[in-house]
């Protein structure tokens, strides 16, 4: 009896154990799922640059330039964020304008390692004026040293005659839709591409298609001090051009010109400190001189520089802003929910 007393207690109290075991297994804690980004959120900053330099062309006639921003985001989910922004970079356009003006909207879709952004950008250059190419004589003005011929006004060299001068649209505002993918191979190695349509670049009547390639390393936070981080990264594009319309005709094409295709890279390095960056940039394009004028309508183009007699550039006119060049840049960039952390 006695042995069959304890048999039953001993059984109870395994059992009990056991049973205890259990629960404190299910019981155990689990870590909480990191919160989910703010639903709402606003990315702004600016910059200082020693040239504001586009697609390998110099927007600042190689003159620095100051840039802003402000981006408004809302995250309908974790993986899919909308946004709208505007910014504005100070210029030097041929046509005088003011600035540029950006107005620009999309959407951010991001699965695993992937990310895509597909959206539309408006440029808007405020204030510009027609370049009617005519010359003083034709035009009704008089010589100066302006390096223009805006209005038929002033021309680096005293000729008479339309051939001797570019031409622009006071009006260049023009817009253009994107897709930007990207990919995170690592903690240390993006890569991404970027594809840029317009049907009238610049308010030229051609149609401009920008496609690229980039890649970015970053370096360990291993390897830095606390705070710091720093990056080497590239861009390799090509753009396509269509023809203009008739306001850039000249004898042998009356019709419009077919602007220049051509190729351009970046290559640089870049150093950040909390939500400033300090970039270090070399641009080039395989633009030739009298191409570069062709596209650009520089107002300083001159006719030094082995220039080309051609049926899209009569004059012979030749520019440096699509040459070599290395720009550096300070930026600062953060978040209206970075800055109340």
């Amino acid at each position: 009896m006695k042995r069959s007393i304890l048999a039953a207690a001993a059984a109870i109290l395994l059992s009990a154990t056991a049973a205890g075991a259990a629960d404190l297994v299910r019981k155990a804690p689990v870590a909480a799922p990191p919160p989910p980004p703010p639903a709402f959120d606003i990315a702004f900053g600016a910059g200082i640059m020693t040239d504001y330099n586009f697609r390998g062309i110099t927007q600042s006639a190689h003159n620095p330039s100051v840039s802003m921003y402000i981006e408004p985001r809302y995250n309908i989910n974790p993986n899919f964020q909308l946004y709208v922004g505007i910014g504005g970079e100070s210029i030097s356009f041929p046509n005088h304008a003011a600035a540029e003006i950006d107005f620009y909207g999309g959407g951010r879709a991001t699965f695993g390692a992937f990310t895509l952004d597909l959206g539309v950008w408006y440029y808007y250059y405020p204030g510009g004026t027609t370049f009617n190419g005519l010359g003083p004589f034709f035009g009704g003005g008089t010589f100066s040293t302006s390096t223009s011929c805006t209005n038929g006004v002033g021309v680096t060299t005293p000729v008479f005659g339309g051939p001797f001068c570019n031409v622009l649209k006071g009006n260049v505002s023009f817009w253009e839709v994107y897709a930007k993918p990207s990919f995170v191979v690592n903690d240390m190695v993006t890569v991404g591409a970027n594809l840029f349509y317009s049907p009238s670049w610049l308010n030229s009547g051609a149609s401009g298609t920008y496609g690229s390639v980039t890649a970015k390393l970053t370096a360990p936070g291993t390897m830095l001090p606390k705070g710091w981080g720093a990056y080497a990264s590239g861009e390799l594009g090509y753009y396509w051009f269509g023809t203009t319309d008739s306001f850039y005709c000249t004898v042998a094409c009356p019709a419009g010109i077919k602007y220049p295709n051509y190729a351009t890279w970046n290559l640089g390095i870049g150093v950040t400190y909390g939500p400033f960056t300090l970039d270090g940039r070399y641009y080039s394009t395989n633009l030739s001189t009298d191409n570069c004028n062709v596209l650009t309508g520089d107002q300083g183009a001159s006719f030094t520089g082995g220039g080309a007699i051609t049926p899209n550039n009569p004059s012979g006119l030749t520019s440096n802003w699509c040459g070599n060049v290395f720009i550096g840049k300070l930026s600062v960039d953060t978040t209206l929910n970075a800055l109340k952390q």
